[in-house]
C-alpha cells in the first residue's frame, strides 16, 4: 500500500519512479528518493523532462519538488564528452 503524505497523497516508490522515469542510476534514485516525492511530482518533472511546454503553459517553470527532480536529473547534462576530432 502507497504511503501518504500529510495532504493525503500517495508518495512515489522506487517502482514509480522508475515506471515513469526509466532506468535512472543508483545516485539518482537515491537523491530523487531522499525528496519523498509524491507519484504526481514524478509525473510533472517526466512531462517537463520531455519537453512539452503546453502542459504547463508557455513559460510557466516547474516548481517544487518536481523542479528538484528535473535538477537532480540534468545536473550533470551541461558536461558533454569531449569530441574526437
Amino acid at each position: 500500500m502507497p504511503k501518504s503524505n500529510s495532504d493525503g497523497t500517495a508518495l512515489a516508490t522506487r517502482n514509480d519512479i522508475k515506471a515513469v522515469l526509466g532506468d535512472i542510476d543508483s545516485a539518482e534514485m537515491l537523491a530523487i528518493m531522499s525528496l519523498r516525492p509524491t507519484i504526481a511530482d514524478i509525473e510533472q518533472a517526466s512531462v517537463w523532462l520531455e519537453g512539452d511546454p503546453d502542459v504547463f503553459g508557455a513559460g510557466e517553470p516547474v516548481q517544487g519538488v518536481a523542479s528538484e527532480i528535473i535538477a537532480i536529473l540534468t545536473e550533470n547534462e551541461d558536461e558533454e564528452p569531449p569530441r574526437a576530432r
